[in-house]
């Protein structure tokens, strides 16, 4: 009888244990239905190809459907929006780049705040942005540009995918660092950019390495540096900004994916685990480096730092380079 009463109570803890177990799991898991992956671009891009890799491995792992909804215009602001005014339950998330914070200090009059109305839930990857130029330009370096740019204020043109993106305020920071003025030529879209930057029409831009990389292998354009604090094993021979003369200039781009703020700190904590291991797949590593980004995981608050100083440091610029988007 004490026997059966022991395995009774040893059935019931069980049974417990799993219940609160199962409890825990409800609590950080998103609600029942479909988890929105909100991409403010459109499809395509690199934002994009994080969508698409990732959805589908959070879906297993989550048990529900994960689908990729492109909001694109205003420069990301419509996407962003969407995810701001969605519920704070995990199941709205943002992928975005660090335009984001960009954004803030460009549109002043935004309808929201991109780093107060967002939480970080992890960091995805990388992007590297080149310094390239047009083989008439002569130009072989970047320090052969700053020289040239101090000679003769204004006389080069730079050619941008559009005001505020991080092709245009890379330029803008290397201008203000190496105290030299060139010419924006903005364009609506990267590959109108390129085509009059393949054409001679303009003469230097920054383009992500993935995009430059098969011209500067024809010989139709020439990386000058990277903008990164080291060489990229893609391009070992093209060296940094500050190797090349032009200023100690970091532009590295970040890639990640935010939860509306309010969103319970255990469902993120949950999602960012889920991610990390996503991440982690040797399949996932391969399409992310094929696009020219190198993935990369964080906690919830070192992705929130990361924001919050890239934020800070792209409104002085903007403020100190009197740019507007509106």
């Amino acid at each position: 009888m004490n026997s059966t009463r022991a395995r009774l109570a040893i059935l019931a803890a069980a049974l417990c244990l799993t219940g609160a177990h199962s409890l825990a799991q409800t609590a950080s898991a998103p609600p029942a239905g479909t988890v929105r992956l909100i991409v403010p671009f459109t499809p395509g891009t690199g934002i994009d190809l994080i969508a698409r890799t990732v959805g589908p491995r959070l879906a297993e792992r989550l048990g529900r459907p994960v689908v990729v909804d492109n909001r694109a215009g205003a420069s990301g602001n419509i996407g962003t929006e969407a995810v701001v005014r969605s519920a704070p339950n995990g199941s709205t998330l943002l992928v975005s780049v660090n335009t984001l914070v960009m954004n803030r200090s460009l549109y002043p009059r935004l309808a929201f705040d991109p780093v107060k109305d967002l939480v970080p839930v992890s960091l995805t990857s990388w992007g590297q942005l080149i310094l390239v130029a047009h083989p008439q330009t002569g130009f072989k370096t970047a320090g052969d540009l700053v020289d040239a740019a101090k000679k003769r204020p204004g006389a080069i043109n730079y050619a941008s995918p559009g005001v505020g993106t991080p092709h245009h305020l890379s330029m803008e920071l290397l201008k203000s660092t190496a105290g030299v003025y060139l010419t924006h030529i903005p364009y609506r879209g990267t590959g109108p950019a390129v085509t009059d930057l393949l054409g001679g029409q303009v003469g230097v831009m920054f383009l992500p390495i993935h995009v430059a990389l098969p011209h500067v292998k024809a010989g139709k354009l020439v990386a000058l540096a990277i903008g990164s604090n080291k060489r990229h094993a893609l391009l070992p021979d093209v060296p940094t900004l500050e190797q090349a003369r032009a200023g100690n200039v970091n532009v590295d781009m970040w890639y990640g994916i935010f939860a509306l703020a309010g969103t319970p700190p255990e469902m993120v904590a949950r999602l960012n685990q889920d991610i990390k291991e996503i991440l982690a797949a040797p399949d996932v590593r391969t399409a992310f480096e094929t696009q020219g980004m190198d993935p990369a995981t964080s906690t919830p608050d070192e992705f929130r730092k990361l924001v919050e100083q890239d934020a800070e440091r792209w409104a002085r610029l903007i403020k100190v380079q009197g740019i507007t988007a509106e």
